[in-house]
């Protein structure tokens, strides 16, 4: 193995990897997800769902649970089920980024979420009103949402 700049050089490209969590409740009979509105580039001021890197040797599902907890105060101990990896070019404009992303579903379960970390603010939104959305946030919620009636069928 080479390096440069004190960094690894390895024969084949790496992706940084990322976690995130879908986060959904039913309110008043609506559908909710969890969002968090980013302080920081890339995307600033847009609304995301709560997520981030990976950090050396930590298990995505860790990551996504402590991502959660860092940017909306949330603390989640119960079930996380993946929805997909979704690593499309062009998805973060920071180089090949790769996510792991996980559903919650709340049930009858109370949070108060309160933005932290490098979230500006955070809120529910009702999923057929989202506002625009950074990354490919859009398509990784389409994917949870099919996930979550396909187990409303079973």
């Amino acid at each position: 193995m080479r390096y440069t700049r004190g960094m690894p050089e390895y024969e084949y490209p790496r992706p940084a990897l990322t976690a995130d969590v879908v986060l959904l409740r039913e309110q008043a009979g609506t559908r909710e997800v969890l969002l968090i509105q980013r302080r920081f580039d890339p995307f600033a001021g847009q609304w995301a769902l709560p997520g981030g890197f990976v950090d050396e040797w930590e298990l995505a599902e860790g990551a996504a649970r402590r991502e959660l907890a860092e940017e909306t105060g949330v603390v989640w101990d119960g079930p996380l089920s993946l929805v997909g990896i979704f690593g499309k070019r062009g998805r973060d404009p920071r180089g090949w980024t790769v996510s792991a992303v996980y559903l919650a579903v709340l049930g009858e379960k109370e949070v108060s979420p309160s933005a932290g970390d490098d979230a500006g603010e955070v809120g529910w939104f009702d999923v057929a009103e989202l506002p625009s959305l950074a990354f490919d946030h859009d398509e990784v919620l389409q994917a949870a949402f099919l996930l979550v009636e396909k187990r409303s069928r079973t």
